[in-house]
Protein backbone atom coordinates (compact mmCIF):
# COMPACT_ATOMS: atom_id res chain seq x y z
CA UNK A 1 0.00 0.00 0.00
CA UNK A 2 1.43 3.60 -1.10
CA UNK A 3 -0.06 6.90 0.14
CA UNK A 4 -0.51 10.16 -2.12
CA UNK A 5 -1.12 13.75 -1.35
CA UNK A 6 -3.31 15.27 -4.15
CA UNK A 7 -3.37 19.23 -3.29
CA UNK A 8 -6.62 21.04 -4.26
CA UNK A 9 -5.65 24.40 -6.18
CA UNK A 10 -7.70 26.94 -8.26
CA UNK A 11 -10.82 25.27 -6.85
CA UNK A 12 -12.73 26.21 -3.56
CA UNK A 13 -12.74 22.93 -1.22
CA UNK A 14 -15.86 23.29 0.51
CA UNK A 15 -17.65 23.77 -3.43
CA UNK A 16 -15.51 20.44 -4.28
CA UNK A 17 -15.84 18.72 -1.15
CA UNK A 18 -19.91 19.44 -0.95
CA UNK A 19 -22.67 20.30 2.02
CA UNK A 20 -21.80 18.50 4.81
CA UNK A 21 -18.70 16.72 2.63
CA UNK A 22 -21.30 15.54 0.95
CA UNK A 23 -19.22 15.02 -2.26
CA UNK A 24 -16.07 13.32 -0.68
CA UNK A 25 -18.49 10.71 1.11
CA UNK A 26 -19.83 9.56 -2.64
CA UNK A 27 -16.41 9.63 -3.91
CA UNK A 28 -15.09 7.50 -0.96
CA UNK A 29 -18.34 5.16 -1.93
CA UNK A 30 -16.76 5.13 -5.36
CA UNK A 31 -13.78 4.03 -4.63
CA UNK A 32 -14.07 1.45 -1.79
CA UNK A 33 -10.67 -0.01 -2.26
CA UNK A 34 -8.38 3.17 -1.29
CA UNK A 35 -8.55 4.97 2.11
CA UNK A 36 -9.60 8.31 1.78
CA UNK A 37 -8.87 11.37 3.54
CA UNK A 38 -9.59 15.21 3.27
CA UNK A 39 -8.34 18.33 5.25
CA UNK A 40 -8.69 21.94 4.06
CA UNK A 41 -7.45 21.88 0.36
CA UNK A 42 -5.46 18.48 0.80
CA UNK A 43 -6.58 15.32 -0.42
CA UNK A 44 -4.46 12.22 0.98
CA UNK A 45 -4.78 8.43 -0.27
CA UNK A 46 -3.48 5.20 0.44
CA UNK A 47 -4.20 2.27 -1.71
CA UNK A 48 -3.03 0.39 -4.62
CA UNK A 49 -0.46 2.20 -7.20
CA UNK A 50 -2.45 1.37 -10.30
CA UNK A 51 -6.27 2.31 -8.36
CA UNK A 52 -3.73 5.47 -7.10
CA UNK A 53 -3.13 6.76 -10.49
CA UNK A 54 -6.61 6.39 -11.84
CA UNK A 55 -7.96 7.98 -8.82
CA UNK A 56 -5.89 10.98 -9.53
CA UNK A 57 -7.12 11.66 -12.44
CA UNK A 58 -10.25 11.50 -11.56
CA UNK A 59 -9.82 13.75 -8.89
CA UNK A 60 -8.27 15.95 -11.44
CA UNK A 61 -10.88 16.12 -13.69
CA UNK A 62 -13.44 16.94 -10.96
CA UNK A 63 -11.11 19.86 -9.96
CA UNK A 64 -11.38 21.08 -13.59
CA UNK A 65 -15.26 20.95 -13.45
CA UNK A 66 -15.72 22.40 -10.48
CA UNK A 67 -13.35 25.59 -11.80
CA UNK A 68 -14.97 25.94 -14.89
CA UNK A 69 -18.67 25.36 -13.56
CA UNK A 70 -18.30 26.53 -9.69
CA UNK A 71 -20.37 23.35 -9.20
CA UNK A 72 -19.39 19.73 -8.11
CA UNK A 73 -23.02 18.04 -7.92
CA UNK A 74 -23.58 13.88 -7.45
CA UNK A 75 -24.46 13.62 -11.35
CA UNK A 76 -20.95 15.27 -11.96
CA UNK A 77 -19.08 13.12 -10.56
CA UNK A 78 -20.56 9.65 -10.93
CA UNK A 79 -20.00 10.84 -15.17
CA UNK A 80 -16.35 11.76 -14.63
CA UNK A 81 -16.33 8.48 -13.04
CA UNK A 82 -17.66 6.41 -15.54
CA UNK A 83 -15.71 8.77 -17.75
CA UNK A 84 -19.13 10.59 -19.61
CA UNK A 85 -19.26 14.15 -20.40
CA UNK A 86 -22.70 14.08 -21.36
CA UNK A 87 -22.97 16.73 -18.15
CA UNK A 88 -20.52 18.50 -18.76
CA UNK A 89 -21.45 19.28 -22.46
CA UNK A 90 -25.10 20.10 -21.74
CA UNK A 91 -23.42 22.57 -19.23
CA UNK A 92 -21.60 24.41 -22.20
CA UNK A 93 -23.96 24.82 -24.52
CA UNK A 94 -26.02 27.28 -22.57
CA UNK A 95 -26.64 30.43 -25.24
CA UNK A 96 -24.17 33.01 -24.96
CA UNK A 97 -22.81 31.87 -21.82
CA UNK A 98 -20.05 33.62 -20.68
CA UNK A 99 -19.24 32.01 -17.42
CA UNK A 100 -20.79 29.86 -14.22
CA UNK A 101 -20.98 31.94 -11.31
CA UNK A 102 -21.58 30.84 -7.66
CA UNK A 103 -23.44 27.43 -7.21
CA UNK A 104 -23.27 26.66 -11.03
CA UNK A 105 -25.61 30.20 -12.06
CA UNK A 106 -24.62 30.59 -15.46
CA UNK A 107 -24.32 34.12 -16.09
CA UNK A 108 -24.98 34.85 -19.68
CA UNK A 109 -24.94 37.98 -22.09
CA UNK A 110 -28.61 38.69 -21.52
CA UNK A 111 -29.08 41.34 -24.51
CA UNK A 112 -28.08 42.19 -27.71
CA UNK A 113 -25.66 45.02 -26.76
CA UNK A 114 -24.09 42.69 -24.21
CA UNK A 115 -23.37 40.40 -26.73
CA UNK A 116 -21.88 42.93 -28.93
CA UNK A 117 -19.62 43.90 -25.51
CA UNK A 118 -18.68 39.90 -25.60
CA UNK A 119 -17.73 39.55 -28.97
CA UNK A 120 -15.94 43.37 -29.19
CA UNK A 121 -13.83 41.69 -26.32
CA UNK A 122 -12.34 38.98 -28.61
CA UNK A 123 -11.43 41.38 -31.15
CA UNK A 124 -10.40 44.59 -29.33
CA UNK A 125 -7.70 45.61 -26.81
CA UNK A 126 -9.83 48.23 -25.54
CA UNK A 127 -13.70 48.72 -25.07
CA UNK A 128 -16.32 51.75 -24.27
CA UNK A 129 -19.25 50.35 -22.55
CA UNK A 130 -21.82 53.14 -22.63
CA UNK A 131 -25.48 53.06 -21.08
CA UNK A 132 -27.73 53.89 -18.52
CA UNK A 133 -28.53 51.95 -15.15
CA UNK A 134 -29.20 48.69 -15.30
CA UNK A 135 -27.80 47.96 -18.62
CA UNK A 136 -25.59 45.46 -17.53
CA UNK A 137 -22.53 47.08 -18.73
CA UNK A 138 -19.93 46.53 -15.74
CA UNK A 139 -21.39 42.93 -14.88
CA UNK A 140 -20.60 41.92 -18.40
CA UNK A 141 -17.65 43.81 -18.44
CA UNK A 142 -16.77 42.24 -14.93
CA UNK A 143 -17.77 38.46 -16.34
CA UNK A 144 -15.60 38.48 -19.15
CA UNK A 145 -12.97 39.91 -16.93
CA UNK A 146 -13.54 36.60 -14.78
CA UNK A 147 -13.80 34.51 -17.39
CA UNK A 148 -10.09 35.60 -18.50
CA UNK A 149 -8.52 35.02 -15.40
CA UNK A 150 -9.45 31.12 -15.32
CA UNK A 151 -8.82 30.81 -18.98
CA UNK A 152 -4.92 32.33 -17.72
CA UNK A 153 -5.12 34.77 -20.46
CA UNK A 154 -4.16 36.85 -17.99
CA UNK A 155 -2.76 37.25 -14.18
CA UNK A 156 -4.95 39.61 -12.95
CA UNK A 157 -7.78 41.76 -12.30
CA UNK A 158 -7.76 45.45 -11.51
CA UNK A 159 -11.11 47.53 -10.89
CA UNK A 160 -11.17 50.99 -10.93
CA UNK A 161 -13.99 53.78 -10.27
CA UNK A 162 -13.38 58.01 -9.21
CA UNK A 163 -14.24 58.43 -6.09
CA UNK A 164 -16.93 60.75 -6.78
CA UNK A 165 -19.94 61.21 -4.47
CA UNK A 166 -23.34 60.95 -6.38
CA UNK A 167 -24.89 64.32 -5.38
CA UNK A 168 -23.70 64.13 -1.64
CA UNK A 169 -21.19 64.93 0.14
CA UNK A 170 -20.21 62.28 2.97
CA UNK A 171 -17.69 63.26 4.55
CA UNK A 172 -14.60 62.08 6.14
CA UNK A 173 -15.03 58.84 6.37
CA UNK A 174 -13.66 55.88 9.85
CA UNK A 175 -10.83 53.93 9.52
CA UNK A 176 -8.12 52.75 7.31
CA UNK A 177 -7.24 53.48 3.77
CA UNK A 178 -9.44 50.30 2.94
CA UNK A 179 -12.14 51.52 5.14
CA UNK A 180 -12.58 54.83 3.19
CA UNK A 181 -12.62 53.61 -0.08
CA UNK A 182 -14.72 50.35 -0.04
CA UNK A 183 -18.00 52.50 -0.21
CA UNK A 184 -17.24 54.29 -3.48
CA UNK A 185 -15.99 50.28 -4.78
CA UNK A 186 -18.78 48.47 -3.26
CA UNK A 187 -20.68 47.73 -6.68
CA UNK A 188 -17.45 45.81 -8.18
CA UNK A 189 -17.51 43.66 -4.92
CA UNK A 190 -21.02 42.74 -5.10
CA UNK A 191 -20.53 41.71 -9.04
CA UNK A 192 -17.23 39.46 -7.83
CA UNK A 193 -19.63 37.81 -5.14
CA UNK A 194 -21.75 36.49 -7.97
CA UNK A 195 -18.72 34.91 -9.83
CA UNK A 196 -16.19 33.70 -7.53
CA UNK A 197 -17.00 31.70 -4.56
CA UNK A 198 -16.12 33.52 -1.05
CA UNK A 199 -12.62 32.13 0.09
CA UNK A 200 -11.06 31.89 -3.41
CA UNK A 201 -12.23 35.48 -3.79
CA UNK A 202 -10.47 36.44 -0.45
CA UNK A 203 -7.46 34.76 -1.29
CA UNK A 204 -7.31 36.57 -4.64
CA UNK A 205 -7.50 39.98 -3.14
CA UNK A 206 -4.49 39.00 -0.23
CA UNK A 207 -2.12 38.06 -3.26
CA UNK A 208 -3.50 40.64 -5.45
CA UNK A 209 -5.03 39.36 -8.25
CA UNK A 210 -7.78 40.99 -8.18
CA UNK A 211 -7.11 44.25 -6.89
CA UNK A 212 -9.66 47.38 -6.46
CA UNK A 213 -8.52 50.65 -6.42
CA UNK A 214 -9.57 54.40 -6.83
CA UNK A 215 -8.60 56.22 -9.73
CA UNK A 216 -6.25 58.24 -8.44
CA UNK A 217 -4.07 55.02 -7.68
CA UNK A 218 -3.73 54.62 -10.98
CA UNK A 219 -0.69 57.02 -11.70
CA UNK A 220 2.45 56.04 -12.25
CA UNK A 221 1.39 52.54 -13.17
CA UNK A 222 2.17 49.96 -16.21
CA UNK A 223 -0.92 47.56 -16.25
CA UNK A 224 0.62 44.56 -17.97
CA UNK A 225 -1.23 40.83 -17.97
CA UNK A 226 -4.34 41.93 -16.77
CA UNK A 227 -7.69 43.03 -17.64
CA UNK A 228 -8.44 46.55 -16.30
CA UNK A 229 -12.15 48.06 -15.91
CA UNK A 230 -12.34 51.63 -14.56
CA UNK A 231 -16.12 51.87 -13.81
CA UNK A 232 -18.17 55.28 -13.36
CA UNK A 233 -15.99 56.85 -15.80
CA UNK A 234 -18.44 60.00 -16.81
CA UNK A 235 -17.02 61.38 -13.42
CA UNK A 236 -13.59 61.32 -14.35
CA UNK A 237 -11.58 64.56 -15.78
CA UNK A 238 -10.24 64.42 -19.05
CA UNK A 239 -6.85 64.77 -17.49
CA UNK A 240 -7.79 61.53 -15.13
CA UNK A 241 -9.26 59.44 -18.41
CA UNK A 242 -5.47 59.91 -20.24
CA UNK A 243 -3.77 59.32 -17.50
CA UNK A 244 -6.09 56.45 -16.82
CA UNK A 245 -6.09 55.21 -20.74
CA UNK A 246 -1.76 55.19 -21.12
CA UNK A 247 -1.28 53.33 -18.30
CA UNK A 248 -2.10 50.09 -20.67
CA UNK A 249 0.59 47.50 -21.21
CA UNK A 250 1.52 44.37 -22.82
CA UNK A 251 -1.32 41.67 -23.04
CA UNK A 252 -4.01 44.29 -21.21
CA UNK A 253 -7.65 44.43 -21.83
CA UNK A 254 -9.32 47.78 -20.97
CA UNK A 255 -13.02 47.80 -20.21
CA UNK A 256 -14.71 51.58 -19.48
CA UNK A 257 -17.82 51.85 -18.60
CA UNK A 258 -20.39 54.52 -17.77
CA UNK A 259 -23.23 56.72 -18.53
CA UNK A 260 -23.50 60.03 -19.32
CA UNK A 261 -26.81 60.72 -18.42
CA UNK A 262 -25.35 60.71 -14.66
CA UNK A 263 -21.95 62.96 -14.56
CA UNK A 264 -21.78 64.05 -10.98
CA UNK A 265 -19.46 66.70 -11.49
CA UNK A 266 -19.12 70.25 -11.01
CA UNK A 267 -21.27 71.74 -14.05
CA UNK A 268 -18.19 74.08 -15.34
CA UNK A 269 -16.29 71.13 -15.23
CA UNK A 270 -15.89 68.57 -19.29
CA UNK A 271 -16.32 64.90 -18.26
CA UNK A 272 -13.95 62.79 -19.35
CA UNK A 273 -15.50 60.03 -21.13
CA UNK A 274 -17.61 62.47 -23.27
CA UNK A 275 -14.25 63.56 -24.64
CA UNK A 276 -12.82 60.32 -24.79
CA UNK A 277 -15.34 58.95 -26.57
CA UNK A 278 -15.15 61.60 -29.31
CA UNK A 279 -11.52 61.88 -29.30
CA UNK A 280 -10.68 57.56 -30.08
CA UNK A 281 -13.43 57.22 -32.60
CA UNK A 282 -12.71 55.13 -35.07
CA UNK A 283 -9.53 53.95 -33.60
CA UNK A 284 -8.50 50.41 -34.62
CA UNK A 285 -8.24 48.13 -31.79
CA UNK A 286 -10.73 50.29 -29.96
CA UNK A 287 -14.70 49.90 -29.89
CA UNK A 288 -17.65 52.18 -28.30
CA UNK A 289 -20.71 49.65 -27.63
CA UNK A 290 -23.60 51.83 -26.59
CA UNK A 291 -26.25 50.36 -24.60
CA UNK A 292 -30.00 51.27 -24.26
CA UNK A 293 -33.01 51.00 -22.59
CA UNK A 294 -33.68 48.13 -24.11
CA UNK A 295 -30.50 46.57 -22.32
CA UNK A 296 -32.10 47.02 -18.94
CA UNK A 297 -32.23 43.89 -16.90
CA UNK A 298 -33.20 44.94 -13.62
CA UNK A 299 -36.50 45.43 -12.31
CA UNK A 300 -39.01 46.53 -15.25
CA UNK A 301 -39.49 50.10 -13.06
CA UNK A 302 -35.51 50.71 -14.03
CA UNK A 303 -36.46 51.17 -17.82
CA UNK A 304 -39.51 53.13 -16.76
CA UNK A 305 -37.60 55.33 -14.84
CA UNK A 306 -35.06 55.96 -17.74
CA UNK A 307 -37.65 56.40 -20.12
CA UNK A 308 -39.54 58.83 -18.11
CA UNK A 309 -36.00 61.06 -17.42
CA UNK A 310 -35.21 60.65 -21.01
CA UNK A 311 -38.81 62.34 -21.96
CA UNK A 312 -38.38 65.05 -19.69
CA UNK A 313 -35.08 66.19 -20.75
CA UNK A 314 -35.96 66.16 -24.14
CA UNK A 315 -38.92 68.62 -23.07
CA UNK A 316 -36.15 70.56 -20.54
CA UNK A 317 -33.10 70.44 -22.44
CA UNK A 318 -30.89 73.22 -20.57
CA UNK A 319 -31.91 71.34 -17.72
CA UNK A 320 -29.19 69.40 -15.44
Amino acid sequence: MIERIIILDGTDPVIFFGTNNSNILLIKSLYPKLRIIARGNVIKVMGDETELAGFEEKVREMENHCRKFNLLNEKAIIDITKGKNDYSDALLKQDNLIIYGINGRPIQARSENQQKLVASFDENDMLFAIGPAGSGKTYTAIALAVRALKNKEVRKIILSRPAVEAGEKLGFLPGDMKDKIDPYLQPLYDALEDMIPAAKLKEYMENKVIQIAPLAFMRGRTLSDAVVILDEAQNTSIPQIKMFLTRMGMNAKMIITGDITQIDLPPSQISGLIHALKVLKRIPGIAQIVFDKKDIVRHKLVQRIVEAYEKENKLTPDRK
